[in-house]
């Protein structure tokens, strides 16, 4: 297993090269160093000389990708790419274009307030989607399932902004049971996250149930499930004892994926909610194109969804020991 991992690794540097090759392209595409230098200094009130001194305290009075002298020698360490982009590799995430804050301390500040929402409206998916896709498959072809499939579809019909602002007008502003935006620190943070969790969880709810019951009623179709039949097992022992195990497979592929991207916050609540994480921090950075934080976050989106799959990969082999990593 351990040659295995050391051989995913390897094949994740050229992903992430290119990932960093792809937003740095599309980033300045978009823009120049002399156009964020104005946007961010103000378009009105700037002149050329301060453009070159902006640009030259944050390094993009630099050639982009390549730099060729006059002899003809390149070279590629002196170039904004180099400078701003290949130090990610080293968890070195530098400093802000718009304000020179460290965004790697920024980072760790917003991770907390991210997790407060994410993580909790994790488990309890979790443990309601299996169970409700469980009680719909056990009543499968009733009432119960019928209702449960029409609730499904009714729930993922529904834009995430309606709960958002549905949430806020009837809870917040009408019942005053939750405050409408905000953060505080340590327990205060509860009566603000609360609502942006049910929110979460209620705005997911639909399609993971259904696709988790479209799990279980594969599995209970299989051979060895009749075979269980057959010997006269109860149908709750066939569900919960044989066609359980193996539905956690393509179960745990969706779940685990998701695990470090707990960390990367939800945009859209974080926006709505004021929450200080780093959905919000990434939004910020877009509409003030700060490229220095997008590209940071990027890189980082990048370096956790490859973690993901090593996880998924490894989590087949605690679940299933047929499956072997070679």
């Amino acid at each position: 297993m351990l040659t295995y991992l050391l051989r995913r690794v390897l094949y994740a540097i050229p992903i992430l090269i290119g990932v960093n090759l792809v937003t740095f392209a599309l980033f300045f595409l978009i823009n120049t160093p002399d156009g964020m230098a104005r946007s961010i200094l103000g378009d009105k009130r700037v002149d050329q000389a301060m453009i070159d001194q902006w640009k030259a305290e944050r390094g993009y009075h630099l050639p982009r990708i390549w730099n060729g002298d006059a002899q003809g020698t390149a070279r590629l360490t002196e170039t904004i790419f180099w400078k701003k982009c290949m130090p990610l590799f080293a968890m070195e995430f530098g400093r802000s274009d718009l304000d020179n804050h460290d965004v790697g301390e920024a980072i760790a500040a917003r991770i907390g307030p991210s997790l407060n929402i994410t993580l909790p409206m994790f488990l309890i998916s979790l443990v309601v989607n299996v169970v409700l896709a469980m009680l719909v498959a056990f009543h499968r072809g009733t009432y119960i399932d019928l209702a449960g499939l029409v609730l499904c579809v009714l729930l993922m019909s529904i834009s995430v902004l309606f709960y958002i602002i549905g949430g806020q007008f009837v809870f917040a502003k009408v019942l005053h049971l939750f405050p409408i935006s905000g953060y505080d620190a340590g327990w205060g943070s509860l009566k603000f996250v609360l609502m942006p969790i049910v929110i979460g969880f209620l705005s997911s709810l639909g399609g993971n149930v259904r696709y988790d019951r479209t799990v279980f009623l594969e599995e209970i179709n299989k051979d060895y499930v009749r075979t269980a039949r057959a010997k006269g097992l109860p149908e709750r022992a066939v569900l919960f004892r044989h066609a359980l195990k193996n539905a956690m497979i393509p179960i745990l592929t969706s779940v685990v994926v998701t695990i470090p991207f707990l960390i990367m916050g939800n945009l859209l609540l974080e926006n709505f909610f004021a929450i200080p994480g780093l959905g919000s921090y990434v939004i910020d950075a877009i509409q003030k194109q700060d490229f220095a934080v997008v590209r940071a976050m990027v890189y980082l989106g990048s370096v956790l969804y490859i973690g993901g799959l090593l996880l998924v990969d490894v989590s087949y082999t605690l679940v299933d020991p047929r499956v072997r990593l070679g």
